[in-house]
C-alpha cells in the first residue's frame, strides 16, 4: 500500500469513527475535531478549531483538567495513554456527557510534547446500567440483613 492511500485510509478512520477524535496543541487549543466529535459535543469542526478544550469541560472540573494538563505537559508522560479515563463532558447546549477516554502525545525530536489526541467515547448508557446494577445491589444487601 502506498503512503499517499495509507494517509487516505487513516484519515477516513479518524474522520468516520463514531468516537470523538480531537487533537489539540500544547495550549490546549483545539487543532482537529473529527464528525464524532461533533455529534458527541454539539459543535461543529469549523467552530471548534482554533477553540480552547474548555469548551468540552464542565466549569467545575476545568481547574483539576488544567493542572493534569500541565503535569502531562511538562513530564511528557500520561497513564491514560493505555487505562481510559471517566470524566463528565459538556456540549454545546450545556448538557453532560458521561465520557471515557485515552490519549496519546506526539512529541518532537527532542521529546518535548508538540500535541496530544484524545479518543472519547460516551458511556452514558454505560454509567446509567452500572449505577442501577449497584442499586439493586443495595437493595439485595439490604433484604437480606433484615
Amino acid at each position: 500500500m502506498s503512503t499517499e492511500r495509507f494517509n487516505e485510509l487513516a484519515a477516513r478512520i479518524v474522520e468516520e469513527t463514531s468516537d470523538a477524535v480531537v487533537l489539540a496543541d500544547r495550549e490546549g487549543r483545539i487543532l482537529l475535531w473529527n464528525s464524532g466529535a461533533e455529534k458527541m459535543f454539539g459543535h461543529k469542526a469549523e467552530d471548534a478549531r482554533g477553540q480552547s478544550l474548555d469548551i468540552i469541560i464542565p466549569q467545575k472540573h476545568r481547574r483539576a483538567h488544567w493542572t493534569g494538563w500541565e503535569r502531562v505537559i511538562e513530564s511528557g508522560e500520561t497513564r491514560y495513554g493505555s487505562e481510559p479515563l471517566s470524566v463528565p463532558g459538556m456540549r454545546a447546549d450545556g448538557s453532560r456527557v458521561a465520557l471515557e477516554f485515552s490519549i496519546t502525545m506526539f512529541k518532537d525530536s527532542e521529546g518535548s510534547i508538540r500535541s496530544i489526541a484524545a479518543i472519547m467515547r460516551d458511556v452514558g448508557v454505560k454509567w446509567e446500567q452500572t449505577q442501577e446494577m449497584r442499586r439493586e445491589l443495595r437493595e439485595l444487601k439490604a433484604r437480606l440483613q433484615s
